[in-house]
């Protein structure tokens, strides 16, 4: 190794590259040959910027790769970007100088295959599900005459010309009021819940919604399975009608709104009833009344025509005359029933007249008996208990308490013997 070698080892180049440069280099030859790409990875460590744009991963088994959505890119992707969803995405490698970094931005995205959409279905369903928001229970009934009906679809698709070409041919007594809204790709469940919720504020209130698309592939139709709009839904104060797909398409709008139709068609035909089968009943209906009327007034003619017939209506007085006659009647019988009442109360009268007459003590002291008691003037009086009653003479059944010299009044059938007791003597038979 000659000295020469040694000096250019320990000295630089005087043609050496600034960073600047090298980045600038970098970036030209980078973007050059990575200008229109497809990759295909997990979407993992998604940020949504205060301004809009998204930031996120894409990985591999073995490798990961930063990439961004800008703002006015996202209501151009077919689904709205998640954690964890296995995506196809175009767009260009860009290199940002002030960080030396480069990253993909994204202007398509498409989820790989079904599988993982699918998955996400599954788990969101079951955790709704959980919360009840799916149950039978909750569902109103829709209007069988609705007045005011908004659409909330995307105004130039064919499902909105197919529900008013329907609605239109069955029920033309209603106001239909459109309200616009994306129906697919990133960010239209939020518009749908948005539209869902402005719908709600209407003056005057409309009867019912119809939220109704096209059909589509299930990353076309993926909207109407996201969960703000399922809640959206749910939180509605005005039933729902749902027509989403054919009718083998079910989303998670379609669950759990109030009534789930097959088709933007078959959705109008189940809120509008059948305009000239209502007339043809309200026809119907006229005729009878017209006839049940006309039975009614000839029925009133007849019997007014009875009763003008009658004898009331031909000999006026006869009725004062048959109702005076009852009246003498009743005169006469209830005269009849006072004199015999009387004559039975005087009989039952003169039968306890003799009864007390033979229980007279008069009775008895005619026949011998006397009533013997102490003389109260004499002896006299006893305390009485109430001073406004006149006190009774005690008659005398015992000997006991009765002292010699006590003065007695003996009652006979002809008068009274006044008396006092000599001595008194007590019947040794008495027990």
């Amino acid at each position: 190794m000659d000295d020469s070698q040694v000096s250019d080892r320990r000295s630089p180049p005087q043609n050496a590259l600034s960073v600047s440069e090298v980045t600038s280099r970098v970036k030209e030859h980078l973007e050059s040959r990575f200008s229109d790409v497809w990759i295909t990875g997990e979407i993992s460590n998604l940020v949504r910027a205060t301004s809009g744009h998204i930031y996120l991963s894409l990985k591999d088994e073995t490798a990961l790769l930063r990439a961004v959505i800008w703002r006015g890119t996202l209501s151009q992707l077919a689904i709205e970007p998640v954690d964890g969803l296995q995506v196809i995405c175009h767009g260009r490698i860009e290199l940002y100088p002030p960080r030396g970094t480069y990253q993909l931005t994204i202007d398509r995205l498409h989820a790989v295959g079904t599988g993982s959409l699918e998955a996400r279905l599954k788990k969101l369903h079951a955790a709704l599900e959980r919360e009840g928001i799916f149950a039978p229970g909750r569902k109103r009934p829709i209007p069988l005459f609705p007045r005011r009906i908004a659409v909330v679809t995307s105004p130039t698709g064919a499902a909105i010309a197919d529900f008013l070409t329907t609605l239109l041919s069955r029920w033309r007594c209603a106001e239909v009021i459109v309200v616009p809204s994306r129906v697919q790709g990133a960010g239209a469940a939020d518009e749908l819940a948005a539209a869902l919720a402005s719908v709600a504020q209407l003056v005057p209130a409309v009867d019912v919604i119809a939220l109704v698309r096209g059909g589509g592939s299930l990353e076309d139709l993926w909207s109407f399975n996201e969960e703000p709009l399922v809640r959206a839904i749910f939180a509605s104060p005005i039933p729902v009608v749902s027509g989403v797909g054919h009718e083998i398409d079910v989303t998670l709008a379609d669950l759990v709104a109030d009534l789930r139709a097959l088709t933007p068609t078959d959705a109008a035909v189940r809120i509008a009833p059948d305009g000239p089968q209502v007339a043809a009943t309200l026809d119907m209906l006229g005729t009878r009344l017209q006839t049940g009327l006309r039975r009614r007034i000839d029925m009133a003619r007849d019997r007014i025509g009875h009763i003008a017939r009658s004898r009331i209506f031909a000999d006026p007085d006869r009725l004062i005359r048959d109702r005076a006659a009852a009246v003498e009647q009743q005169a006469a019988r209830l005269q009849r029933l006072i004199v015999a009442a009387v004559d039975r109360g005087r009989e039952r009268l003169a039968a306890t007249a003799a009864r007390l007459e033979a229980g007279s003590p008069l009775k008895l002291l005619a026949r011998g008996w006397s009533v013997t008691w102490l003389d109260a003037d004499e002896a006299g009086p006893e305390p009485v208990a109430h001073p406004t009653t006149l006190p009774v003479p005690a008659m005398l059944k015992s000997v006991s308490g009765v002292k010699p010299g006590a003065p007695l009044v003996t009652q006979l059938s002809d008068g009274k013997i006044w008396s006092r007791v000599e001595r008194i003597s007590i019947d040794d038979r008495q027990p």
